[in-house]
């Protein structure tokens, strides 16, 4: 189990955030740590579906979007619909932190939502403040807003360099 929660980003325009945020994850499952990942604004990919699946019960996948396109090439209805989904998987998020259902949780890609205009940074206050002390949560997107400076403990600024 986790012994001192904190809240890390990784953010930047290199390649790779996700990548590090799940190869913390693992870490985390190998010392016997509950994940839960929650993904946005990302495709549908059966592959890494299956591959989670694998991973269960230390590691759990969990996408709310249905659509099977990027959400920027979606139209205004299905913008709605997958918005509205969107927000179904930011309210399982903070449900999971205040049940204590895991020791880990990786919003991956929830720095988009605020970046793309979907939601408000301070829609993801009451997330972060769900966490309980020994919780660790990991967000990843492009770029992490100011107004986020004072909930994050690490922030991980991966950057391409060609």
């Amino acid at each position: 189990m986790t012994e001192k929660g904190y809240v890390q980003v990784f953010c930047g325009n290199g390649e790779g955030k996700s990548s590090a945020a799940i190869g913390k994850g693992i870490l985390s499952a190998i010392d016997g740590n509950q994940v839960i990942v929650v993904q946005f604004m990302k495709e549908k990919n059966d592959n890494e579906s299956r591959f989670f699946q694998r991973l269960e019960p230390e590691i759990k996948l969990f996408r709310f979007e249905k659509m099977e396109i990027c959400f920027n090439d979606l139209s205004e209805d299905e913008k709605r619909e997958e918005i509205t989904n969107m927000r179904n998987g930011l309210n399982y998020a903070k449900k999971v932190l205040v049940t204590g259902e895991c020791d880990v949780l990786i919003l991956d890609e929830v720095l988009a939502l605020v970046n793309e205009g979907i939601i408000e940074c301070e829609e993801l206050y009451p997330i972060l403040d769900a966490r309980s002390d020994d919780t660790i949560i990991i967000m990843t997107g492009r770029i992490m807003p100011e107004k986020l400076k004072d909930y994050v403990d690490y922030v991980s600024n991966i950057e391409a360099l060609c």
